[in-house]
């Protein structure tokens, strides 16, 4: 673990439809937000858009740990069976408003003709100007990323079979 890195955590899931009709990429920018918030009871609201560069861009709202945090994740690797986006995230806290960085990695890979295995791997990291907010409240970053780790774990642990049952519904539509 880096001196930054806040959380690394990765579950699975199967999805029951061939790898060939997956597409995690076109799932993910045109993820209704119904959809989305059906994922996770901490998710608020989704969109896309794109970013000033011209990639994709897909823009997340959720509470984890009491925190609103709003994702502004764009793609940086797109491939049908893996998805990589970047953010640096806003979170809202009673205390304060910063940034932390997510990187977010959504892939599949085949089990056999019908079924594959999805991946949900979640890293954040703080910021420098993370690292500043925790500094003047007197919270060492031992502490927080301590106090954090559970709350992201259970989030991504329970969003995960969620999101591969609603990739699946999107590839059997294909």
């Amino acid at each position: 673990m880096s001196d930054h890195e806040i959380v690394d955590s990765s579950f699975t899931a199967v999805i029951n439809a061939p790898i060939e009709k997956v597409d995690i990429p076109k799932w993910c920018f045109t993820l209704p937000e119904d959809e989305y918030q059906r994922c996770s009871p901490a998710h608020i609201a989704a969109g896309f858009t794109t970013a000033p560069d011209g990639r994709r861009m897909s823009i997340n709202v959720e509470t984890i740990g009491g925190s609103l945090m709003v994702q502004h994740y764009v793609e940086t690797l797109g491939e049908k069976d893996h998805l990589i986006l970047e953010s640096v995230s806003d979170i809202v806290t009673p205390t304060g408003r910063t940034t932390i960085h997510v990187l977010w990695e959504l892939s599949v890979k085949r089990i056999d003709d019908q079924t594959c295995e999805f991946t949900n791997h979640v890293r954040s990291r703080a910021t420098e100007e993370f690292k500043a907010f925790l500094d003047r409240q007197g919270i060492p970053f031992d502490v927080f990323r301590a106090q954090r780790q559970p709350m992201s774990i259970a989030h991504n642990k329970g969003e995960t079979p969620l999101f591969a049952a609603s990739i699946e519904r999107a590839a059997l539509r294909n």
